[in-house]
């Protein structure tokens, strides 16, 4: 037997003042004291205008961990929300590789004795915790639970990382600067924040959402990695992870800088994460255009809405622009944190009226992964 299950409360946490485009290179450090030749260019396409970093301006250094990020961004929920059952975290870096990043933000909280899971990915690792924290609440497993994504993607990104690989390659560097594109590309892209639900057998307060259902699903099957870290990519197209590196090659490679192969994304990215297995939805749930009031998508750059509008028209689902949310130019993107942050601001601007439909779609391009979250407001 399952219960129905509400999404009752939202919370963000996004550290620090925003950061603007022209502030972005001096928060994050120049890589060997030049100007990017890239950044212009991506936060041209990408549409960002701010975003946030846990960095400490005055002296350069991180001045949070994610699970502090995760933990203040749970806090902001109220200190009325009763006894939790279930904590289930989403990251993609999480501070340590051991143990789970669940146990740190339990230990943060200190909360008492509950089940904890910790959701590895990238963007869609907060999607999938919010989805073990509601599948917990459907079964009756647990009366409260809460979810979270949140990311700490400064760690990886302050140009003092990159200084050992750019005295390692600087003539290759300075002879072929796409060499360094990939890594150089998100540090354009990427930012800091967490996002944390209440979910409940219940409704509460004046607004609350019925979470409907929750589908994940894979293209692995198909395509190569297309983002990663702490890896590099072989002569295969494979991975070769931090373990089967040596140490002394960790920095000169910057092993664990988060990569990206942008044609691979652009290629396949719409296909794989949003047409294909949203057709597969459509045809299984009956979905239509009538049945979404609001549309939440999680977009890493504005270069992707028409062909995201594009596609959804060719599938019959022509959601009209004004039925869309996304707050990707003023929070930036977050990650796995992105859908909550998102989720959050819409919930409090009072827009959400009961009887109200949202879909929520959440790409992965780590290798294209996809979520897609559908709630109603009562």
């Amino acid at each position: 037997m399952t219960t129905d299950v509400f999404l009752t409360r939202t919370a963000a946490f996004l550290p620090f003042s925003p950061v603007s485009n022209e502030d972005i290179e001096e928060v994050l450090g120049r890589i060997g004291g030049k100007v990017s030749r890239a950044r212009r260019l991506i936060l041209r396409s990408n549409g960002i205008q701010s975003r946030h970093y846990a960095i400490d301006r005055a002296t350069g250094q991180l001045a949070m961990t994610n699970a502090q990020l995760t933990a203040a961004a749970i806090r902001a929920l109220g200190d009325d929300i009763g006894p939790v059952d279930c904590l289930a975290t989403g990251t993609s870096l999480p501070d340590q590789l051991m143990p789970n990043h669940a146990v740190m933000v339990h230990g943060e909280l200190g909360w008492p004795r509950l089940e904890v899971v910790a959701c590895a990915g990238i963007c869609l690792a907060g999607a999938a915790a919010l989805k073990h924290a509601w599948l917990s609440v459907r079964a009756g497993d647990a009366r409260r639970a809460v979810a979270t994504g949140s990311e700490l993607a400064s760690a990886v990104m302050r140009g003092i990382n990159f200084e050992a690989e750019l005295e390692h390659k600087l003539e290759a560097l300075e002879a072929r600067p796409e060499i360094a594109f990939e890594k150089d590309f998100l540090r354009w892209m990427l930012s800091d924040g967490a996002g944390a639900v209440l979910l409940e057998r219940e409704p509460r307060g004046p607004l609350s959402l019925r979470v409907e259902w929750i589908e994940l699903s894979s293209a692995a099957h198909e395509l190569p990695v297309c983002m990663y870290a702490g890896a590099d990519k072989n002569a295969q197209g494979g991975l070769d992870g931090w373990a089967r590196t040596s140490p002394a090659d960790w920095q000169r490679d910057s092993t664990f800088a988060v990569k990206q192969d942008v044609r691979l994304l652009n290629d396949n990215i719409v296909r794989a994460t949003l047409a294909e297995p949203l057709a597969a939805i459509i045809e299984r749930r009956g979905l239509k255009t009538d049945d979404i009031d609001w549309f939440l998508p999680h977009l890493s750059s504005h270069y992707f809405v028409e062909p995201v509008a594009a596609s959804l028209a060719s599938l019959g689902l022509p959601i009209p622009r004004e039925r869309w949310f996304s707050n990707l130019a003023t929070k930036g993107n977050t990650g796995s944190a992105s859908p909550y942050i998102m989720l959050d601001e819409l919930f409090r601007s009072g827009r959400i009226k009961p009887g109200q439909k949202l879909l929520m779609f959440v790409p992965e391009s780590g290798r294209f992964s996809s979520g897609f979250i559908y709630l109603e407001a009562v």
